[in-house]
């Protein structure tokens, strides 16, 4: 797969809590440029993100929820009606890690219900965060989020103790087949991690390192 086709599968990646305007504009500078799939920004981001890619085929993607997944069900709902307000095409949640681990998965499916409904035609990409969880709750947490009606299940939010594994991103495509995609974020920063991702089953990856996968390059951040 060549450089534009995996540019077109990145959601260019700023999420830091020092993140400034400057920042965020270069990024969007450098997703039209580079015609990566979408900006993906805390939610305080997304209409300046909506602005500064009008009239770009480059979607805006916030985050719900992160990164613990903490929230009530009512906040994350809330926070995601307010974020497609703001200009939101694409909603990454995180999924109730604690009512994963207390086996609470009726807890679970309501709360990506919830957040789904709340987005209505948007796009929902469910972050399960397989560094906390075993085969068996990463198996579960994929068929959950298929059957509360997600677009994507995602591996990590990049801020947890690990990020995506190729064997991960294989066996969440393997419990969702094509009723799903499988997204890939953290710790990949080079074709090279892009690629394996991509052969693995994943058909968007999510990373601040966009750039310098797609040319080899790191980004100038000179702003």
């Amino acid at each position: 797969m060549d450089a534009e086709k995996v540019a077109g599968m990145i959601d260019h990646t700023i999420l830091g809590p020092d993140a400034t305007k400057e920042d965020i504009v270069k990024k969007c500078q450098e997703a039209i440029e580079y015609k990566f799939a979408s900006v993906c920004v805390n939610p305080s981001f997304v209409k300046l993100v909506k602005q500064e890619l009008s009239g770009s085929p480059v979607k805006v993607c916030t985050v719900i929820g992160f990164p613990l997944g903490a929230n009530t069900t009512e906040t994350k709902s809330f926070a995601t009606r307010d974020a497609v307000d703001a200009g939101a095409d694409e909603i990454d949640m995180v999924i109730n890690l604690g009512a994963i681990k207390s086996k609470a998965w009726e807890i679970v499916q309501d709360d990506i219900a919830a957040v789904v409904q709340a987005a209505g035609d948007k796009i929902v990409k469910v972050i399960i965060e397989t560094c906390y969880l075993t085969e068996e709750e990463k198996k579960k947490a994929c068929q959950v989020a298929k059957e509360a009606g997600a677009d994507f299940v995602k591996t990590s939010t990049g801020f947890g103790t690990a990020g995506a594994t190729v064997e991960d991103v294989k066996l969440m495509k393997e419990v969702v087949g094509d009723d799903l995609e499988v997204k890939a974020s953290g710790g990949v920063r080079s074709m090279a991690d892009a690629q394996d991702m991509i052969e693995a089953g994943a058909t968007r990856i999510g990373a601040s390192s966009g750039v310098k996968i797609v040319t080899g390059e790191e980004a100038n951040t000179d702003y």
